[in-house]
């Protein structure tokens, strides 16, 4: 039931219209998928691993070449709880009735049923069984079959020649499945119940029997042997290795990950160490919850699915980052030294600390004005502290650093850095227009939903004054310090205006920079930074800039900019700035005539960008007065984002269910949006149509991707 609710939430998106009406979203729980990580005694270090089984207390069995282990808490270690048993070499395990069956050299029982169920076998005749819900035992060895039944062993004959066969169990009825064929047993005699090529397991579900094979799965009735559901192969992975249906999908295990399928709501792909511990597959089983336990030739993996709100998903990434990204006020990457294990992390500084940053401090301030959290208002504060330094530590008055270390514990692009007149501190240059933008947008919620004092106003105020200032009197550039413009933060009219509308840039520099004259004149009250908009405006088009439809934007090769071809594909970085940007542009508007086309202005780019269903995009979009926007987008997007923001490699270029594109502009490499779990981890300027990726668990993201989105749907009342 669980599962089901899971399920119908996530395909919640692709059932309802096109847009929703602009009303709050109840935050009704649903089921996140969480991978519970085991570690192993050293005991199995190496081992090679066979099967899993859960019995009805929810045990968690797993059988190995050294013996049964199971679970204790979260530790996979040999089971020697039963002392008569510890050391006896166990050739299989099954499931009847909900305990467990432990197959020997010379035996089979159960600890469970007082501890009565034991048969004597012909000691090294059988390695694996099946025990139906009578007690008869089907038992396979190398060159024999026999039943067990009521005391009494009987031989039976081999129904198919030259291969490896399996038995399986399903209510009173036992069968054995070869590569090629289906037997069931009647009384002590085979009869053919299907046949087929490539068979590889089967699976059960009331009066029906799964068949898996290399190439997808299918059904049969159990009372007729006749197709009840097509052979289906539009699958992640098509060689299916194990089978858990389901009264309303499947879950399947295959060389390359774990899926579920629905008729009704798909797949839903687990691959990756972002879920399993390795991808090749060997056995499932479900516990009572519904929760997947993967057996793989690793060890044993768990996906497990916890009832959650989005603020509760929240409050995860909140104290994740309290507790483990913050960096002298600035929130950080992490880099870990063994992949995925955040006890090896160390905090770092990466290009765009400034822009992360910023972004934290917002979803912050978003929070407060939502909530009135005085925790939230203290982050927010904390972080503006760290991006006011940005701006003091350099000694370029009005110039944000990227980021600051100090002296001698730089991580990145090395060659940028730059000793600070504190010379117990270093800073990094080259600045960009995008710290530019993002410090804008920060500042502009800070000031509207924090700043309540007349001197908080003044604070941020004396802030962007300097930085704005710095652009004014620069000709238009930001000035680093080598006295030259740097490479992208430049807004001058000869820059700008030497791009056709068909290159982006000209339209995302007028915006950027109209933005922050709007935002500068209205928290100071300078009549300079207005006339200077108009200047803009009037002398060098930049109004018609920024109107232009973003339906111009082609490729345009030729365009070389310090050796960078400008026209030559499409920019995703340039879709979060812009919207971040409309923010400013659309809160901050000069007049109500500038405010209704900045709102077309955003309903143009949206409409290009709204099949990627980015929280953000929409939540903007939202704020400009708009009626019609994909809020259940927004929300799918927010409910399927992981938990586990490890950058883990990911891979989807193999799968089959997937419609894959040739090279275009927009770099766009296959039509399906998947859901973000199932992508490389990534933040809202990545394109998110991109099949691989990742870096193998180095890196560790904060979860103000998540927090940003979140709490400007909750400042908004989007989300209830």
């Amino acid at each position: 039931m669980l599962l089901r609710t899971f399920l119908h939430l996530c395909s919640v998106v692709l059932l309802l219209p096109n847009f929703a009406a602009a009303r709050p979203v109840a935050d009704i729980p649903f089921l996140q998928d969480v991978a519970v990580r085991f570690t192993m005694n050293p005991e199995l270090d190496g081992a090679t691993f066979r099967k899993v089984c859960v019995n009805r207390d929810g045990i968690i069995y797993v059988l190995t070449d050294r013996g049964v282990a199971r679970v204790f808490e979260d530790k996979l270690a040999l089971d020697r709880s039963f002392r008569p048993l510890t050391g006896l070499k166990t050739h299989d395990l099954t499931m009847q009735g909900g305990e467990l069956l432990y197959l020997y050299e010379n035996r089979f029982l159960a600890n469970g049923w007082a501890g009565k169920v034991k048969e004597h076998l012909p000691a090294g005749r059988f390695q694996s069984f099946a025990v139906a819900d009578g007690g008869a035992a089907l038992l396979i060895g190398g060159t024999n079959i026999a039943l067990q039944r009521a005391g009494k062993l009987t031989e039976l004959s081999w129904p198919v020649s030259g291969t490896e066969v399996r038995a399986y169990a399903w209510g009173n009825e036992l069968f054995l499945m070869s590569e090629r064929a289906v037997h069931r047993l009647r009384g002590e005699r085979w009869e053919p119940f299907h046949s087929g090529t490539d068979l590889t397991c089967l699976g059960f579900r009331a009066g029906e029997m799964v068949v898996g094979t290399r190439r997808g799965f299918y059904a049969l009735a159990l009372a007729t042997g006749r197709e009840t559901l097509a052979r289906q192969t539009r699958l992640p992975v098509s060689h299916i290795t194990s089978l858990a249906p389901t009264a309303d999908g499947i879950w399947a295990g295959t060389t390359r990950g774990v899926f579920h399928w629905s008729a009704k709501d798909g797949v839903r792909y687990y691959a990756s160490k972002r879920w399993l511990i390795d991808d090749a597959v060997m056995d499932l089983a479900l516990d009572r919850a519904g929760n997947v336990l993967a057996m793989t030739k690793a060890g044993l993996s768990k996906i497990e699915f916890q009832q959650m709100t989005l603020a509760e998903k929240a409050a995860h990434y909140d104290r994740k980052i309290r507790q483990r990204h913050m960096r002298y006020g600035m929130v950080s990457e992490l880099k870990l030294a063994r992949a995925g294990d955040i006890s090896s992390a160390e905090m770092i500084d990466t290009d765009n600390d400034g822009s992360w940053s910023a972004y934290y401090m917002a979803s912050q301030a978003f929070r407060f004005g939502a909530t009135g959290d005085p925790q939230a208002r203290s982050n927010a504060w904390e972080t503006f502290e760290a991006l006011e330094r940005m701006e003091s530590i350099n000694g370029l008055k009005g110039f944000p650093s990227r980021t600051f270390e100090r002296t001698g514990f730089k991580f990145s692009d090395k060659d940028r850095w730059r000793v600070a007149p504190d010379a117990d501190w270093e800073w990094k240059a080259t600045t960009s227009s995008d710290e530019f933008t993002d410090h804008t947008f920060s500042y502009a919620v800070l000031w509207t939903c924090v700043a309540k004092t007349a001197g908080e106003k003044q604070r941020i105020a004396t802030l962007y004054d300097k930085i704005i200032g710095h652009v004014v009197r620069n000709n238009w550039y930001l000035i680093d310090w080598d006295g030259k413009p740097t490479l992208w933060a430049r807004w001058n009219p000869e820059y700008v205006n030497w791009f056709p509308p068909s290159i982006v840039d000209r339209k995302l520099n007028s915006v950027e920079i109209i933005a922050g004259l709007q935002f500068a004149y209205k928290i100071t009250g300078k009549e300079l930074y207005k006339e200077k908009a108009y200047e803009l405006f009037n002398q060098h088009g930049y109004l018609t800039n920024i109107t232009n439809s973003m339906k111009l934007v082609a490729p345009t090769k030729g365009f070389i900019h310090e050796g960078n071809d400008m026209g030559d594909e499409w920019n995703h970085s340039d879709d979060q700035l812009a919207f971040d940007t409309y923010w400013t542009l659309h809160q901050f508007a000069f007049n109500d005539d500038l405010r209704r086309k900045y709102a077309a202005v955003v309903r143009d780019h949206y409409e290009l960008e709204k099949h990627e269903r980015i929280p953000i995009w929409n939540f903007v979009l939202a704020a400009t007065g708009a009626k019609e926007f994909d809020v259940e987008g927004a929300l799918w997007t927010l409910r399927r984002f992981p938990l586990d923001m490890i950058s883990w490699t990911v891979k989807n270029s193999h799968r089959e269910d997937i419609t894959k594109l040739p090279k275009n502009f927009r770099s766009q490499e296959l039509t399906e949006l998947l859901p973000p779990g199932e992508r490389r981890m990534s933040r809202w300027n990545t394109h998110p149509f991109i099949l691989d990726g990742g870096e193998g668990g180095q890196i560790e993201y904060a979860g103000d991707e998540f927090l940003l989105p979140y709490w400007m749907g909750r400042y908004l009342k989007v989300i209830q």
